[in-house]
């Protein structure tokens, strides 16, 4: 249980350009599914486009599509195109490619910041992390569904993040009220590694939108009453966007508020909210997903 595959999923390699202004590769990290996970993508991406700003200009805003599954444990080449540079703001396009296929796009805004007022959002009356089962814990005695045992080491300590929610995982069954909204308590399993390439700064950035995909759709399993280890349930990524507020270091619990915004057609829509320990907002994620059940 450590955060060396994190540390894995974003650390990127110089790679000649073939379609845009620059490029790396990072290798997708191994997971207990057919396809690599979403948050590996995203996180890369940002990674690759915070390496292209170089006037100290901070990275706000995501927009991604998830075009196609990335394969396990293969280099995915990103692209980066340098679509504008301001004063005060700067823009990317990000393009993942593996197998000769686009798999990935985003848009990613970067801000040079400047005084103005602040008003962040509130959150309260919430178990603490130490009160909760973590994973590794909840799983421990417990089977049944999809659940294999590489599938429950995944999810007790193969992520580099402990994770504990609120009301109790929805790994095995929905427990209680089918209730539009969870929130999950996370922290790396230890210090975050450096990171060539990055500063802390930005290595903690690209964690949230690593961690961001994990839990994001869990609202509406909830509401829904889909487990993830429901026979014949199959989900995937379609598009994210994120939002960065305040920078804090990645090395403490963070409190993820999340909630189910719609569902129907086969497609659910999440929101969440990332706060620190004392309740600053970091971040805000918004995420589409395709939910089938059997």
């Amino acid at each position: 249980m450590t955060s060396a595959i994190f540390t894995a999923a974003i650390t990127l390699e110089k790679a000649d350009p073939e379609h845009f202004d620059l490029a790396f590769t990072a290798v997708t990290q191994p997971c207990p599914w057919p396809k690599a996970y979403g948050g590996d993508l995203a996180a890369a991406a940002a990674a690759a486009a915070m390496r292209s700003v170089t006037d100290g200009k901070t990275l706000h805003s995501m927009h991604s599509y998830f075009l196609r599954p990335a394969d396990i444990g293969a280099a995915v080449r990103y692209e980066v195109e340098l679509l504008r540079d301001g004063r005060g703001y700067s823009t990317r396009q990000v393009r993942g490619y593996q197998n000769g296929k686009p798999l990935y796009v985003c848009l990613a805004n970067f801000a040079a910041g400047e005084p103005g007022g602040s008003f962040q959002a509130e959150v309260d009356g919430l178990p603490g992390p130490e009160e909760l089962p973590s994973s590794a814990e909840y799983l421990a005695e417990r089977a049944g569904g999809t659940m294999t045992e590489e599938s429950k080491a995944y999810w007790s300590g193969g992520r580099s993040f402990d994770m504990r929610h609120v009301p109790g995982p929805v790994y095995l069954a929905v427990e209680g009220e089918k209730v539009p909204h969870q929130a999950v308590w996370i922290k790396p399993f230890d210090p975050l590694r450096p990171v060539e390439g990055l500063t802390d700064a930005q290595r903690d950035l690209a964690a949230l939108a690593y961690m961001c995909d994990y839990t994001i759709l869990e609202p509406i399993l909830r509401v829904l009453g889909l487990p993830w280890a429901e026979p014949g349930l199959v989900t995937a990524s379609l598009d994210h966007a994120m939002w960065f507020h305040r920078a804090a270091p990645v090395d403490d619990w963070l409190l993820y508020v999340q909630e189910a915004v719609a569902a129907d057609s086969g497609r659910g829509l999440g929101s969440g909210r990332f706060f620190t320990r004392d309740r600053r907002h970091l971040a805000t994620v918004a995420q589409e997903g395709m939910i089938r059940a059997a």
